[in-house]
Formats: C-alpha cells, structure tokens, sequence
C-alpha cells in the first residue's frame, strides 16, 4: 500500500475518531510509530485530522437545535447533558479533556452550542489532542 494511502487512511481514522461516530485511532497509530513511518508525519496527519473532526463537532454543536431530538442524530440526550454539566462547571478549560473517551466528543458539540469562540476552541482542542498523541508516540517509542 502507497505511502499517501496509509496517511489518507490515518487521516480519515483519526477525523472519524473525533467526530460522534464511534470510531478509534490510536491502534493504527501505534502500529505505524512502530513500522517505518516517520514519527512526526504520523503525529502530524493523525492530530490534523482529530482536530479537524472536533471542528465538525463545533459547527454541528453551533446548529444542533435544528437536529437535537431527531432519532438519528448520533448523540444521546444523556451524553450531551453530561458534557453540558462538565463545561458548564469547568468552563472552556474543559475542552482539554477534548481526548477523553466518552466525554470528550460531546464535550466539543456543547462548545458549539454554548458559543465558545472558535479560536479560543481550537487552540485548546489542539492542545489536547496533539498532546494525547505525543503521549501515545512516547509511550509506544519509549521515551521518556
């Protein structure tokens, strides 16, 4: 398989990953940090795509009145209140939690419905998510 195969891949695992839908990413970056891959391109494409579904998330989260409810809207009414109660409580500083399983993808729809700024968003969602990965390459690489 073509090198701008695998990081097409990577990139479309890690965005889906970021995005309601359940989906995982960090299996298919651990096993190219342990292949011939370059670190920093894997690190770079896996967290551009992250990020970029947590946008998604943003913009869904800034238009979701118009979907919440629907059957098939991809979060439950629980999921989105819980993340509501967290930022609500811990204000933007919760969106550094922006990796965490279960919490985290709802917490960047309430971003978008409770209007945070979206630079202000972005930067902390960058950080959070480059961050994860980092971890995620030291851990698998042995640094540290």
């Amino acid at each position: 398989m073509g090198d701008l195969a695998v990081y097409g891949g990577l990139f479309l695992a890690a965005f889906t990953a970021a995005t309601l839908l359940p989906a995982q990413s960090e299996a298919l970056v651990v096993g190219l940090l342990l292949t011939d891959y370059a670190p920093w391109l894997v690190l770079a494409v896996a967290s551009v795509g992250n990020v970029l579904g947590s946008v998604v998330n943003w913009f869904l989260g800034r238009g979701i009145e118009l979907f919440r409810g629907r059957r098939w809207f991809p979060a439950s009414p629980a999921a989105l209140a819980r993340a509501e109660g967290w930022y609500r409580r811990y204000g933007r500083w919760s969106l550094l939690l922006a990796w965490a399983p279960i919490i985290g993808d709802p917490l960047t729809v309430v971003a978008g419905v409770l209007r945070e700024t979206f630079l202000v968003f972005l930067l902390l969602v960058s950080i959070a998510k480059i961050g994860r990965y980092l971890i995620l390459a030291a851990a698998t690489l042995g640094f540290g």
